[in-house]
């Protein structure tokens, strides 16, 4: 009976699917070789996946690491509106320019021109010094000197302002100075006059502020699961799209947990081994401050290539569509630069932003760094961030049976 029906199966008849592959010649561990090898055939064909997967984050290392490889923005032009024209208002020019951040670039006759200025990005901000300064000071009357900056480039016009601001407060107070000496007052007593209150300011593990430092350890990771979001969807949808969904369910035993997990581990290895020459570069090359130690690097590049996947599968789950799912997972990778607190602190954002802001791994990528990695705590104090990037992980388990619903009955549509 039973070589009556192999020849029956043999000729062409219906064949079960799950049956089939029941008796398909693999063991316990063949299922993992067989998909294995059938997705390492799949990346090698389709060059989307290098370029994604290897050659684009690569650039993206290297370009944001070398964009700021000064530390910060340096020589960012300024303008001087000097109506006074003395020798104390070109002094104060002639300090302005002298600051590592800001260059006078040009001076302009009035304030109607150097505003137009800035309107066109020429400069970031200028120094408005009236008519009868010099008199002012010297006479002991407060003159009043104004300076303007514009914030459509935060990071530059925050550090245009910061310049313009010292370099006013040193001019009215370079004329006390010499007006108290003529009076016979001491340097301690000129001192304590002049600034009552000294800021003793020492920065945590960036002495130098660079802001290199603060800004590639969170957009190079998140630009990394950027692609693993748009990956990780898009090769799920391509076994509908190409027809293959069945095949791929039959060589796993039909089972989606093994599935996913034989599509997904040459994923897992190569993103794994991109995180790890990223935090070699960035930690070991360029010698970011990592006083956690190269542990927590390693647990914290397990948890978003992991965390990054599982919340991918998700998306696919929720929208069975290689369109939409890769819509969606752009778009949340994109909101996640904003959500993450680099940024802008999540502390200060409104009530609901606050609450939304869980919901992106990111966030909790750049907590974990921040105060395992970059502050050296152990991880006892960030455990539900830990808990929260293993729920990312965990998420796929929700959507299993839909994906495998999609997998065997879903026509896909352009």
């Amino acid at each position: 009976m039973e070589n009556k029906q192999q020849e029956k199966n043999n000729t062409g008849g219906p064949v079960d699917s799950s049956s089939t592959s029941d008796s398909l010649p693999l063991g316990r561990s063949g299922w993992v070789r067989a998909l294995f090898l059938r997705e390492c055939r799949i990346l090698l064909k389709n060059p989307i996946y290098v370029f994604c997967m290897v050659v684009f984050p690569i650039a993206v290392m290297v370009f944001f690491t070398s964009l700021m490889d000064d530390g910060q923005p340096l020589d960012m032009p300024v303008g001087i509106v000097d109506q006074d024209n003395t020798s104390v208002s070109r002094t104060l020019s002639r300090q302005l320019d002298a600051f590592q951040n800001s260059k006078v670039v040009a001076r302009y006759p009035s304030v109607t021109e150097a505003r137009k200025a800035i309107q066109e990005n020429h400069i970031y901000g200028f120094l408005h010094i009236p008519r009868g300064t010099t008199d002012a000071l010297l006479s002991g009357r407060r003159p009043k000197v104004s300076f303007y900056y514009s914030l459509t480039s935060v990071s530059g016009g925050n550090l245009v302002f910061k310049d313009m601001k010292t370099i006013t407060t040193l001019g009215a107070a370079s004329v006390g100075q010499a007006t108290m000496r003529a009076r016979g007052m001491t340097d301690a007593q000129i001192q304590t006059l002049l600034q009552p209150i000294r800021v003793d300011l020492h920065q945590v593990q960036n002495p130098w502020t660079n802001y290199n430092v603060y800004l590639s350890t969170v957009l190079v990771p998140g630009l990394i699961m950027l692609f693993i979001f748009l990956i990780t969807t898009y090769s799920i949808g391509c076994e509908l799209k190409f027809g293959t969904s069945r095949e791929w369910l039959a060589t796993a035993g039909n089972n989606m947990v093994k599935a996913l997990v034989g599509k997904l581990l040459p994923h897992t290895l190569v993103f794994l081994a991109i995180t790890f020459i990223y935090e070699y570069y960035v930690f070991g090359m360029l010698r970011f401050p990592h006083p956690g130690g190269v542990g927590m690097l390693v647990l914290l590049a397990l948890l978003q290539v992991l965390a990054s996947q599982g919340l991918g599968i998700f998306f696919f789950g929720l929208m069975p569509s290689l369109r939409m799912s890769m819509s969606i997972s752009s778009l949340w990778a994109v909101l996640s630069f904003s959500m993450a607190g680099s940024a802008f602190p999540v502390m200060a954002m409104d009530g609901a932003l606050r609450t939304l802001a869980w919901l992106f791994p990111l966030r909790h990528y750049y907590m974990i760094y921040q105060i395992c990695v970059f502050n050296g705590f152990p991880l006892l104090e960030a455990w539900f961030h830990l808990a929260a990037l293993a729920a990312f992980m965990l998420l796929p388990w929700l959507v299993l049976r839909k994906i495998k619903n999609a997998m065997l009955t879903y026509v896909y549509i352009p």
